[in-house]
């Protein structure tokens, strides 16, 4: 079984969890995910099954957007609402639209963001979680990101609880951490901050209308008809152009061969390659010619 899997991820459940259930369904170990998902947040997770496992870092390098919910006036360990409050400052003024619209826009383009400790990214070897969860801290890499879209989609004050709530959407690339992003928007309002829930709406160029559940999958294995709802693996390769290959040429492709850029009429700086109206291998141009990038399949 070969293909590409939009799957809806469930909140309580990590991405390795996911991975673990679907080998279980699918009775195969050859499955990888792209991007993963924090157990509190739910979406669209890309789950790449057997040879379609060569393309997860084309789906990883796609854009994400995601809808979610800013709680203004606490802060947490975690930036979200899974962590201890370590902060509290009540809102006793509404914030205003404008406000909010205005401090969104100062953070769209290229940021730099500091991971929070709660975060799987790696300091001397170790994840910063397991720092966070023995007590210890340690400085942590700044990491580029770029935010093309951040909105507003409501706004609301909460007199009772004197707190704000900022519910939003954002288009970013990979490896913006959301929960840090709007966490530094209350900042930058004055007020401490956290995330209380978000959704994946896109990711690997799939949207939430196209994700099936775990049960679903499990129901499609138990019809057999799972084989069409998996996607191809040339749609993470969307974006490069395709050139369908001669018997000659793909001959010459089985065994790792280059080929001329005259022969394949193209100035592309990479291309994916098809025989029979299936993608075998992703070239790329060099001053010799088209070379390989990676093989899919040479049958």
């Amino acid at each position: 079984m070969d293909g590409i899997i939009p799957l809806y991820k469930e909140r309580g459940m990590t991405s390795f969890d996911c991975v673990s259930r679907l080998r279980r369904i699918l009775q195969t170990k050859k499955i990888g995910h792209s991007g993963t998902l924090d157990p509190s947040v739910d979406g669209v997770l890309p789950v790449c099954v057997g040879n379609a496992t060569k393309v997860v870092e084309y789906l990883m390098h796609s854009g994400k957007e995601y809808q979610g919910e800013l709680v203004i006036g606490k802060a947490t360990t975690t930036e979200d609402f899974d962590g201890e409050v370590i902060e509290i400052k009540p809102v006793k003024v509404a914030i205003s639209d404008e406000r909010v619209k205005e401090a969104m826009k100062d953070m769209t383009g290229e940021i730099t963001q500091i991971p929070p400790m709660y975060s799987a990214v790696k300091v001397n070897g170790k994840r910063l979680y397991e720092y966070a969860r023995a007590g210890e801290t340690v400085e942590r890499p700044q990491r580029k990101a770029t935010i093309s879209e951040f909105i507003m989609c409501r706004n609301e004050y909460d007199p009772v609880n004197q707190e704000q709530h900022v519910f939003f959407k954002v288009k970013c690339s990979k490896g913006t951490y959301v929960r840090t992003l709007v966490a530094d928007l209350a900042r930058s309002l004055g007020y401490p901050g956290a995330m209380k829930w978000l959704t994946r709406l896109e990711s690997g160029g799939f949207t939430l209308a196209q994700t099936m559940s775990l049960s679903d999958v499990q129901d499609a294995m138990a019809h057999q008809t799972m084989a069409r709802h998996l996607y191809p693996i040339d749609y993470a390769l969307k974006e490069f152009p395709a050139v369908d290959l001669t018997t000659s040429q793909w001959h010459a492709v089985q065994h790792g061969g280059w080929l001329k850029q005259d022969e394949l009429q193209t100035s592309a700086q990479e291309l994916v390659l098809r025989y029979n109206d299936s993608v075998k291998a992703l070239y790329h141009l060099t001053e010799q010619g088209y070379k390989p990038t990676k093989m899919f399949s040479v049958k």
